[in-house]
């Protein structure tokens, strides 16, 4: 458990296999609060809770369950038919402990029909309440999650090969070649310690931040992608990067500490908003926003259900 992204995936699959944070602790050889820690930094980078209640036997909400079978369904039985068609999860960690069976029933249920929804988790946090009516009123049907979609050429393999029914992914502008549909804009915020100069100015300039270091989630992971190439779009430079973190712990106090600035957008950015010590910059240009759009599989047409919830989720 080197990483911070695959320690919080670890903690949090022993979390559930655990059942709580105390057993958890032990079986991991590590502290209660680093366990509550890290299950809050990655609540944090996913954009929802995963635990209802962590005093006593932990409790995972209906979106944290969604999660658990996310990581698991491929660790099953290949000769399932309805597991085996499942694509592969991001949040799936090698080194984690496997997840108790009950969570992936109801999708590898062959009298239930699986819709597979592709979204970056984030966006998944904010279609979980649709997501659970939609079941709740089609008891038939259970909708599985591939949550390492992120952009549309991710989107569109998912889509074209079969692993997946309905995708969202982040886009700058509308694709070429790739039927899609424009859902909603999130604006992308730059933030800093309340004690920094930038924070403190009146009005920030690309000049003012071509000479500031910035703080950033690690490469290759799809919000650090569309971030780069937004600040790319709006001509933004910045100093090589003082760290590259996806533990949002490690962000907040660097930030705290004034070492520099930190792009974010959606649930993120809203949370970084509420946090005291911390501050959104004062741009004196607009950034790109980051436009989430929804795409379907040929041949949804063939599946009623789903352009069914397609159309549901973008009521």
């Amino acid at each position: 458990m080197n990483s911070p992204p695959l320690r919080q995936l670890d903690v949090f699959a022993q979390m559930v296999a655990a059942g709580d944070v105390a057993r958890c602790a032990r079986d991991l050889g590590v502290s209660v609060e680093e366990v509550l820690r890290d299950i809050a930094s990655l609540e944090m980078r996913l954009g929802y809770r995963l635990f209802d209640d962590l005093d006593g036997p932990a409790r995972l909400t209906p979106a944290g369950r969604k999660t658990a079978q996310a990581m698991t369904l491929l660790t099953q039985d290949a000769s399932e038919p309805e597991v085996a068609a499942q694509p592969e999860p991001l949040l799936q960690s090698p080194t984690a402990p496997a997840v108790p069976a009950d969570l992936v029933r109801q999708v590898a249920d062959p009298a239930r029909q699986t819709i597979v929804l592709a979204a970056p988790a984030p966006i998944f946090g904010q279609l979980q309440d649709a997501l659970a009516a939609f079941e709740a009123a089609n008891e038939d049907i259970a909708i599985a999650l591939d949550l390492h979609v992120h952009s549309a050429q991710q989107a569109m393999a998912a889509l074209a090969s079969g692993r997946a029914d309905i995708a969202y992914f982040y886009a700058l502008e509308e694709p070429a070649g790739f039927a899609s549909r424009y859902g909603w804009s999130e604006p992308l915020n730059l933030y800093a310690g309340a004690g920094h100069a930038l924070a403190r100015a009146d009005s920030v300039s690309r000049e003012d931040l071509a000479m500031t270091s910035m703080l950033t989630m690690e490469p290759h992971g799809g919000m650090r992608e569309v971030i780069d190439a937004a600040l790319a779009k709006g001509r933004v430079r910045a100093l090589p990067a003082l760290l590259e973190s996806d533990n949002m712990f490690e962000i907040i106090a660097a930030l705290r500490d004034g070492a520099g600035y930190f792009a974010a957008f959606g649930t993120l950015a809203r949370d970084l908003g509420r946090i005291g010590g911390i501050g959104r910059l004062a741009l004196d240009m607009p950034l790109p926003a980051i436009e989430v759009r929804q795409a379907v599989a040929p041949r949804a047409a063939e599946k009623p259900a789903v352009e069914a919830l397609a159309e549901f989720l973008f009521l």
